[in-house]
């Protein structure tokens, strides 16, 4: 009988910390963590999205800006934080996925965090510097096959989407270029503009201003159609590579361990922003749109089958920990 009532009180504490952190949460303002600097893709979604985000959750968001080994130090902040709702990371395939598969070592894994939502896909944007007087895909194709190793390409990261991109196109064109990883995808576009690097396999929001204004020569989308986010560029089975297809994406997360009160709160808050017409309007202009998920276990099942294709291209590109 002891037991019986002991087991009870405790069930029903658990009960009474969920209603409690549903009814007060949140109480004070609340951190985005986001894995690159600020300027790059992940940067430009979160704050395109975070006031709409604050108002619904009724606190303001502040975003963070942690760069640093492919986004893996964000995601190690966000799962070492407290379980409370307070921190928020925003994050894509290479902390969720990639940086895992290259180095199991990490301290941070997608079993340290909560998925919530996906909340954007967007297709990677080939660009070079016009003054390689590349303009095809085709002409780069020959360019790498004349000069192996010469051509050098940026990308935000070691296991970034940038850096799988281009990992893809070499393996599948038997092309050789150099990869150098910088701390962000600004830095990473800023450095094909200077000439230190050639190409890049950028993110839509990096790279797109930058074609517009004859800075980067833009060449093809990642996705083997045409996108309507980027109808100006071809596709990649239109520039000769019906084999290439490649999709990036962000989600949120929080720690492992979050009531699912806060959970579900988060992710209607997310939702509601998403669906706000100045979100999806600044998003688009930079070649991203607005994806949600249905609900996390959604998100969970589509990470689950997502993570099989980033795994698949890191060991059959061979890419390395660099």
């Amino acid at each position: 009988m002891r037991l019986k009532k002991l087991l009870c009180a405790c069930a029903l504490g658990t009960l009474t910390f969920a209603a409690a952190a549903q009814g007060s949460y949140p109480s004070k303002p609340i951190r985005m963590v986001v894995g690159f600097a600020p300027g790059g893709a992940a940067d430009l979604v979160a704050r395109a999205m975070s006031e709409a985000f604050g108002k619904a959750l009724g606190q303001p968001i502040v975003v963070e800006n942690k760069p640093g080994n492919g986004s893996s130090i964000a995601a190690d902040i966000a799962a070492k934080s407290p379980a409370d709702g307070y921190t928020i990371l925003i994050a894509s395939p290479s902390s969720i996925s990639v940086n895992p598969a290259l180095n199991p070592k990490l301290a941070a894994s997608v079993r340290d965090l909560v998925p919530v939502t996906k909340i954007t896909t967007s297709p990677l944007v080939l660009a070079v510097n016009p003054a390689t007087g590349i303009n095809t895909v085709p002409e780069l194709i020959a360019a790498a096959r004349k000069r192996p190793g010469e051509l050098n390409y940026s990308t935000s990261g070691n296991g970034s989407a940038p850096h799988l991109g281009a990992a893809l196109f070499t393996l599948v064109t038997k092309t050789e270029m150099t990869h150098v990883p910088y701390r962000g995808g600004s830095l990473a576009i800023q450095s094909v503009m200077a000439g230190d690097t050639q190409v890049t396999f950028g993110t839509s929001p990096s790279v797109l201003p930058m074609t517009t204004s004859g800075k980067l020569k833009a060449l093809a989308v990642s996705t083997r159609e045409r996108s309507a986010l980027v109808p100006s560029l071809p596709g990649m089975r239109e520039a000769g590579l019906p084999d290439y297809d490649i999709e990036f994406w962000y989600g949120i997360f929080l720690p492992a361990g979050t009531p699912e009160p806060i959970v579900r709160k988060v992710y209607d808050a997310a939702i509601s922003a998403m669906r706000q017409p100045q979100v999806k309007a600044t998003l688009a202009r930079d070649g991203t749109e607005v994806s949600t998920s249905e609900s996390p276990a959604a998100f969970r099942s589509f990470l689950a089958e997502d993570g099989k294709f980033w795994v698949n291209l890191v060991k059959n590109a061979n890419v390395k920990v660099e």
